[in-house]
C-alpha cells in the first residue's frame, strides 16, 4: 500500500485502487509513479491472473491534479516533455499488460482517467458516471492518451470529443465503446465478479496470447506505441508552454473563462 495507490490481493486477482479521494483521484507525480510500479509488480507476479483498477470514493479519476498542473504550467518545455513521458509510460504499460485488466469505473472519469479506462481490456461503469476529454478548453489536447482512446471509441467519435471537450454520460460511453457495460452503483461489484468468473475459465497463457493477438491485429505493439508516445509528449509539452496553453491553464487555475470563450 502507498499513499496514492491501494494494492490488495484477493486470490489470483490484484485490486489496484487510486487513493486520492480528497482530490477525486487526480493524477500527480506520486500517483503516476505508484501506479506504474504497482502494475509492474502485478505483471511480474505469476500468481496474479487478473488486475482490477478502480478509484476510492465517488470518482474514478478527475485527470490531472490542480497543483500538478500549476507546476507544469511554470515548467520548461523539456520538463513538460519528461513529465508527459512518465504518464505515457504508465498508459502504455497498462495497455500492454500481459494479464487481463478490468476498469471498475465507480464514478466520473476525466482526461487521463478516461485514458486509464480506455487502456483496460474490460470496462464496467456505474450509472450516473460522467466523462470528458476537456483539454481543448485549456488550450491543450489529450495527446498522451489519444492512441488508447481512439482505439477504444474509434476515430469518428474521438474527433468529436477531442474538439468539443463536451461532457458525456455513462450510456453514451457505452454506446461509443468506452464502457462495455453500465450498471447500478449497488450492482457494480456483482458485475465485476461475474466478469472474473468468466476470466477464471480461460488458460492464462492463452489469455496472454489472445490479448496480444487482438492488439497486434488492431495494428498496435509496444515499440510503435513508444514512438507515438515520444511524439505526443513533444506535442503536449509544446502546447503547455505556448501562449494559448499558458493562457488556458492560467484561466483554469484562476477559475475564470479564457479569452476565446463565446467568440464563435
Amino acid at each position: 500500500m502507498t499513499d496514492s495507490i491501494l494494492s490488495e490481493r484477493r486470490g489470483a486477482v490484484a485490486w489496484l485502487t487510486l487513493n486520492r479521494p480528497q482530490v477525486h483521484n487526480a493524477f500527480d507525480d506520486a500517483l503516476i509513479a505508484a501506479l506504474t510500479d504497482a502494475l509492474a509488480a502485478a505483471d511480474a507476479d505469476p500468481a496474479v491472473r487478473v488486475v482490477v483498477l478502480s478509484g476510492n470514493g465517488s470518482c474514478f479519476s478527475a485527470g490531472a491534479d490542480l497543483h500538478w498542473m500549476r507546476g507544469m504550467a511554470a515548467a520548461s518545455e523539456q520538463e513538460n516533455r519528461e513529465d508527459s513521458l512518465r504518464l505515457a509510460r504508465l498508459m502504455r504499460n497498462l495497455q500492454f499488460l500481459s494479464k487481463p485488466t478490468i476498469a471498475r469505473v465507480n464514478g466520473a472519469a476525466y482526461g487521463g482517467g478516461v485514458g486509464l479506462v480506455a487502456c483496460c481490456d474490460i470496462a464496467i461503469g456505474v450509472e450516473g458516471a460522467k466523462f470528458a476529454l476537456s483539454e481543448v478548453k485549456l488550450g491543450l489536447v489529450p495527446a498522451v492518451i489519444s492512441p488508447y482512446v481512439v482505439a477504444a471509441i474509434g476515430l469518428r467519435q474521438a474527433r468529436r470529443l477531442f474538439v468539443s471537450g463536451e461532457v458525456f454520460d455513462a450510456d453514451e460511453a457505452q454506446r461509443i465503446g468506452l464502457l462495455h457495460a453500465v450498471v447500478a452503483g449497488d450492482a457494480l461489484d456483482e458485475a465485476i465478479e461475474r466478469q472474473l468468473h468468466w476470466l477464471a475459465k480461460a488458460g492464462p497463457v492463452a489469455q496472454r496470447e489472445a490479448k496480444q493477438l487482438a492488439l497486434r491485429i488492431g495494428g498496435t505493439d509496444p515499440a510503435t506505441a513508444e514512438r507515438i508516445d515520444v511524439a505526443n509528449a513533444e506535442l503536449i509539452a509544446r502546447l503547455r508552454v505556448s501562449p494559448e496553453g499558458q493562457h488556458g491553464l492560467s484561466a483554469f487555475l484562476d477559475k475564470r473563462a479564457p479569452a476565446w470563450v463565446g467568440r464563435l
